[in-house]
């Protein structure tokens, strides 16, 4: 039973709750609200006059005779054939986490037990790399791309994100091995380990939870670019960020809003389920990363 001095004052305790609740209701308002209005029709959702249409559904009703439609999700997913954005988004994710954690991982690993001079200014220039906006350096493949015949394709997309992505997790990676002593590796290798087996086998079991934080930050980055993707991707390798915004039009073509608030639900909703299914392995990474070992 804790003592009275650790206990938390009454009036601490309800400032801290009630913040907590406050956050909360502020963060996930936004999806929420969205999520509700993906099943109305645009002249509710995006009603002027009576902000009100949006929970009752007046004018949904009266078009589809219920106060919910599916008809946003069909016409994104069926009509313009989402689904096929959302599998090339799944290619282009598994292949840009798998390789810049591959690259990532070797890297940072021999790059944190390097006693050389080199290392500090190998990761100066990848952090200079890092800061540059993506945008400026994607204009030095484009001709390229288009000279080889290239442009358009998710491969290509794929080594963009990788190049402009490694940086960070060459840093983040860095930083994990750092903070593991290198008396693991020696005690391996006094056990007959070779310098791979090491790594494979004591080093990377340790440090998973960093590997799976910055595998969570490498996912993030390609499932939600849009400048890259709509540079280097033709319309019908589209991954889902400009697809939405396509759906969206523009001032030559016309759009169709409620199409992109359902695509809007539909990207979102797997970033919540990830993250709850990780959430013990990404706060793990990220106290791990934040204290020297």
């Amino acid at each position: 039973m804790a003592s009275k001095a650790q206990q938390m004052p009454t009036g601490l305790k309800i400032t801290t709750f009630g913040f907590i609740a406050i956050w909360f209701i502020v963060a996930s308002f936004p999806f929420f609200w969205t999520l509700w209005g993906s099943f109305k029709v645009e002249l509710d959702f995006f009603s002027i006059n009576d902000w009100t249409n949006a929970l009752t559904g007046p004018r949904t009703e009266a078009t589809y005779g219920t106060s919910f439609t599916g008809a946003g999700y069909e016409g994104a997913w069926i009509k313009e054939e989402f689904w096929k954005n959302v599998i090339n988004t799944a290619i282009v994710c598994f292949f840009v986490v798998c390789t810049s954690l591959t690259i990532g991982t070797l890297g940072g690993y021999a790059l944190s037990r390097s006693g050389f001079r080199y290392v500090f200014w190998l990761l100066m220039a990848a952090l200079i790399f890092r800061a540059m906006p993506p945008v400026t350096l994607v204009s030095g493949y484009l001709l390229p791309f288009f000279e080889w015949n290239l442009w358009g394709k998710l491969p290509t997309t794929i080594i963009v994100l990788v190049a402009i992505n490694q940086p960070f997790t060459l840093w983040m990676l860095h930083s994990f091995f750092q903070n593991i002593p290198k008396e693991l590796d020696e005690s391996a290798k006094v056990d007959g380990c070779t310098q791979f087996q090491a790594f494979r086998h004591v080093i990377v079991p340790v440090m998973w939870p960093g590997v799976i934080t910055t595998g969570l930050f490498s996912f993030l980055l390609a499932y939600n670019d849009y400048a890259i993707t709509t540079l280097l991707l033709s319309e019908s390798n589209r991954t889902m960020v400009p697809a939405i915004a396509a759906f969206l039009g523009t001032t030559q073509t016309e759009g169709n809003v409620m199409f992109a608030v359902a695509a809007v639900v539909s990207a979102v909703a797997p970033l919540f389920i990830l993250v709850m299914f990780f959430q013990r392995q990404i706060v793990s990474g990220l106290t791990a990363g934040a204290v020297k070992g």
